[in-house]
Order: structure tokens, then C-alpha cells, then sequence
């Protein structure tokens, strides 16, 4: 069944600030006494939403103050508006996409502000414009299904003809519970995560194609 929707996560898919983010919540967290190393908190906090990531900080021994989710997000705030590089082929993959008639989306746990940033000096937050999804408008957030099924809704599309592409298992899970095709991204990282599930991994934009063409597309 060829896709006519492809439903982009945003960090680490379309943006290479993970990295980034991680640094940026290590630092934090040691001025609050808890020390982890950026890879180390990645593969064992990141996934979810900032609030999970609070709840499983705590549950780790972490002891940070009251609001402090809201107290990380506006230092993110600051790093996104600075500017983030788009993962190489970005701008290319969505010109071929959209070539050939597909839809596109992004479907993010993130807030829409955060978006704002990490996707504005390049064009893609104008160009993408209502075509966002943000799991903190929307009331829902993966691993459940149901941003990416209002990402579906909105663009008219069975979900059995949408495919998701995320870097993490949360966004495999929500692709999975949607009945939605799904390719793993691991240009920046999470590969080994990601080969722990079984689904089909790409290391490009350039790979995505490729995937994305066997599918019935170009």
C-alpha cells in the first residue's frame, strides 16, 4: 500500500539537537546534585515527555525542586532559538515528498514553542505550519497513538497509509498502536535501542528514501 502521509518526529529526525538537549539537562541536573553523563541520560530517562522525564529522575534519586520541568523548558526555549542544524537532507527529503504527491507532518512530544525554535531558522516551522503536532496542544502523547491518528485525521489519510519515522521506541510503540507503518532514525544515535524492537532502521535521509521508495513511493 503506497504512503500518502509520512509523519516526521522532530528532534533527532528532522533536527540534530539531542545531543544538544542532553548536554543542556546534564548541566542542569548538576547543579541540582545529581550527576549523569549526557549518553547515560539519554538511554536512560529520554523518551515520553518532559514530565516522564521528571517522574523517572525522581524515581532514580534525583532531587529537584518543584516546577523544575517548566524551569528546563526555558532554558531548551533559549538553545532551539539559537539555532539547531536540520539533520543532512532534511529540506530534500521534504521537496521529494511532496514531488510525488505525500503528504507530511510532524508529531512531537514537545511543545509547540520548542518547535518554534528548533525548526524556525531554517523555514520548516512557516513551511510545515498546521502540519505540526504537539503532544501539549493535542492532550495526547506517544507512546499512545493519538497524536499521530490527529496527525492522520487532519490530512485525510487511513492511518494503514501513513508511516511514522522516529528515533525512539515511544515513537515506534505509537506507530504500532496507529496501525501505522514505521522506520527507525538513528543518524545521531539510539541505534542499538532501536535494533532491540525489530523494526527497519536508517541511518540518512538518504536511506529514508530508499526505504520509503520500496514501499511504492518515486
Amino acid at each position: 500500500m503506497t504512503p500518502e502521509l509520512v509523519i516526521f518526529d522532530c528532534d533527532g529526525v528532522l533536527v540534530d539537537s539531542e545531543g544538544p538537549l542532553a548536554a543542556l539537562a546534564v548541566e542542569d541536573l548538576a547543579g541540582h546534585g545529581f550527576e549523569v553523563a549526557p549518553d547515560d541520560f539519554h538511554d536512560r530517562f529520554v523518551g515520553g515527555t518532559l514530565a516522564d522525564v521528571e517522574r523517572r529522575l525522581r524515581e532514580a534519586g534525583a532531587k529537584l525542586p518543584e516546577g523544575w520541568t517548566d524551569s528546563l523548558y526555558e532554558k531548551v526555549f533559549v538553545l532551539m532559538d539559537a539555532g539547531v542544524p536540520l539533520s543532512e537532507g532534511t529540506a530534500e527529503m521534504l521537496d521529494w515528498l511532496e514531488g510525488a504527491g505525500v503528504q507530511v507532518a510532524v508529531a512531537s512530544n514537545g511543545p509547540m514553542r520548542k518547535m518554534q525554535g528548533s525548526l524556525g531558522a531554517s523555514g520548516l516551522f512557516v513551511r510545515l505550519g498546521g502540519r505540526i503536532f504537539s503532544a501539549h496542544d493535542h492532550g495526547t502523547a506517544k507512546p499512545q497513538p493519538g497524536l499521530l491518528l490527529k496527525a492522520a485525521e487532519a490530512a485525510g489519510v487511513h492511518p494503514a497509509r501513513a508511516v511514522m519515522v522516529d528515533d525512539s521506541p515511544v515513537g515506534a510503540a505509537a506507530a504500532k498502536a496507529a496501525g501505522m507503518r514505521f522506520f527507525g532514525y538513528v543518524e545521531h544515535g539510539n541505534a542499538e535501542k532501536m535494533a532491540a524492537l525489530d523494526v527497519p532502521l536508517v541511518r540518512s535521509m538518504r536511506e529514508l528514501r530508499a526505504g520509503l521508495e520500496g514501499l511504492g513511493l518515486g
